[in-house]
């Protein structure tokens, strides 16, 4: 639902325009005054204003000025009943949308605010969509080319093109928003929002808040009225991370809100429609959290339609390298140089059980990069407790080898088993390859 403000000092002109617009399927607010205009306008998430040219405080054209100030993108219509050329040659140039005289005509009106909620939606669409490809969500994110990811790809692309709830489980630092903003940008409403809250990190009262919006004036501090996340994902996807830490009395309003996809705001009577679908993720295990009557069995199936699970980075170990490639050219801070990972390294991360998973893995990387003095990582630029994880009863040559035999093995399954390809990979040329092939048992 769209929200205009309507400004103008003569009551009798908001009571016209909400009598207009509202049928319409805006949602209006009014006000006399400017200056409390351009407070709504700095508090409020709104998609039109409409504002008189005339008032005391503040007019027209200076209330345009602040509002660009404020959201450079946010369309301006300005009326007045005593038009000018040179009127409205200002107003053009200080980038208002359109300029209109009263009276009005109903019908013009009505398409021209048609036409400015169309294209600042268009204007929402593209930045959302530059951002989304800037991020390269198609799978350029998602690591790895072990089988437990390549399932994950399966279904990442069976479940995009679909409007099926999504359930994504696995421990935290796994990548769970990852797949879930691969599922939304590979979909029909990869345009559209992608919205996400951590259910888990808010008090009750202001998830409700966050999930729903609320009114003006519904609590104390709500000074102004604020869409909630339902709402922002109108047409698009919303994300519910740590589904499984909701209060349960958030969980029946969220049930009803997925089974009628209708609500209303905090403090307000006026139910909302939306059409949004919902992935969501949790690091529990709710079918327990069932059985103890923590969380609700009917809100569990309405959001497990489809269920992916994630794998601890332990349980696909082999994506380790690419995993490590990634994160050393996403931190090192000069492209030119490569940055290499000592033997003795591989062997501590490799030993090492990653509790904290991708996330962990990517801020050790990060932390190995910083303390670097050279091009090459070695075990002083690790945590003391990755070096204590390296068992002692290998020899180093006999450590080395594995390491060796892991690293050619994740290059051929990377590659489809394209042996060139793995060897250029690898940094050796094709008779070391086929050698060591030989050696470790690879070649029938």
């Amino acid at each position: 639902m769209e929200t205009i403000l309507i400004v103008d000092d003569e009551k009798n002109y908001l009571v016209i325009l909400e009598t207009l617009l509202a049928p319409e399927g805006y949602e209006i607010i009014t006000e006399v005054n400017a200056i409390n205009a351009l407070q709504l306008i700095r508090e409020t998430d709104l998609d039109l204003v409409i504002t008189d040219m005339k008032m005391p405080a503040m007019n027209g054209i200076e209330l345009l000025e602040e509002s660009k100030k404020t959201n450079p993108e946010l369309p301006v219509i300005i009326m007045t009943a005593y038009g000018t050329i040179e009127m409205a040659v200002e107003a053009m140039k200080k980038r208002a949308y359109d300029y209109i005289t009263k009276p009005f005509r109903n019908e013009e009106l009505k398409l021209t605010i048609k036409k400015a909620l169309e294209n600042y939606r268009l204007i929402k669409e593209n930045r959302l969509l530059s951002e989304a490809l800037s991020d390269r969500y198609k799978y350029g994110n998602i690591i790895g080319k072990s089988k437990p990811m390549l399932k994950i790809y399966d279904m990442i692309n069976k479940v995009a093109q679909s409007k099926a709830s999504v359930m994504i489980t696995g421990p935290s630092g796994t990548g769970k928003e990852l797949i879930a903003k691969a599922i939304h940008y590979n979909s029909p409403r990869k345009s559209r929002p992608f919205i996400s809250i951590n259910c888990g990190a808010l008090t009750e009262t202001l998830l409700e808040s966050e999930l729903f919006g609320h009114e003006r004036g519904a609590f104390t501090g709500a000074i102004a009225m604020k869409k909630g996340r339902f709402e922002l994902a109108d047409e698009g996807t919303l994300f519910l991370d740590e589904v499984g830490d909701m209060p349960p009395s958030l969980q029946v309003k969220l049930l009803r809100v997925l089974q009628e996809m209708e609500f209303e705001r905090v403090g307000g009577t006026k139910a909302i429609k939306v059409d949004v679908r919902i992935l969501s993720a949790s690091n529990r295990k709710l079918k327990e959290e069932i059985d103890r009557g923590i969380f609700r069995e009917d809100l569990f199936y309405r959001l497990n339609v489809v269920q992916i699970g994630v794998p601890p980075l332990k349980d696909r170990i082999e994506d380790l390298p690419f995993l490590v490639a990634h994160f050393i050219e996403k931190f090192q801070p000069s492209k030119k140089k490569k940055i290499e990972i000592a033997p003795e390294v591989w062997k501590a991360l490799y030993n090492y059980s990653w509790p904290g998973n991708i996330r962990e893995l990517e801020n050790t990387i990060e932390r190995a990069v910083v303390m670097s003095s050279s091009e090459m990582i070695t075990t002083e630029d690790l945590p003391e407790y990755f070096v204590e994880m390296v068992p002692l009863n290998l020899t180093l040559p006999k450590a080395l080898e594995q390491l060796e035999e892991k690293l050619i093995r994740g290059a051929l399954e990377y590659t489809n088993q394209v042996q060139a390809q793995a060897a250029e990979m690898l940094g050796i040329s094709r008779h070391v390859m086929h050698y060591k092939m030989k050696k470790y048992g690879m070649l029938t």
